[in-house]
């Protein structure tokens, strides 16, 4: 014997559309006309003129329109470029030079400088923006930082 057969409701199930004792007969329910008397209908995300979930819950993230076209360039980066003799240090170094080079992306119009690695040589170097860290390692080494006006 099975376990469902052991439960018993006294909850008769409802038969739509068989007649009109049934309480649910002819239109089963449904009203007449109308696109939610139709079969296969749910208006999505429809609550019954209740504000939608959708619209209750807050926006997520920001998408700037005037994206940040500033690229970042660590002093470790620096080095090896110099290193590799891609970069010439003793000549002064800016966001021109390194998209000459091709070490930098055409599509960014400021350079930041970042203070990762060591510098063992001088740089003279032309730059929007320099961390506090970046800044100290370069006048360490002997090097002139030139920050670029916005």
């Amino acid at each position: 014997m099975k376990l469902n057969n052991l439960i018993k409701t006294n909850s008769k199930k409802i038969r739509p559309g068989r007649g009109i004792g049934s309480g649910k007969g002819k239109t089963s329910g449904r009203g007449h006309k109308g696109q939610k008397s139709r079969s296969g209908v749910a208006v999505k995300s429809f609550e019954g003129g209740q504000m939608p979930l959708y619209r209750r819950l807050p926006k997520r993230g920001f998408k700037p329109i005037s994206k940040n076209n500033t690229a970042i360039i660590n002093l470790s980066s620096l080095q090896t470029f110099s290193e590799s003799n891609l970069l010439d240090l003793k000549n002064p170094i800016s966001l021109k030079i390194l998209k000459e080079k091709k070490i930098i992306s055409k599509k960014f119009s400021k350079l930041k400088v970042l203070g990762n690695g060591e510098v063992k040589n001088k740089i003279n170097i032309s730059t929007n923006f320099v961390s506090k860290q970046a800044k100290s390692k370069i006048e360490k080494a002997g090097g002139i930082l030139n920050i670029l006006k916005k």
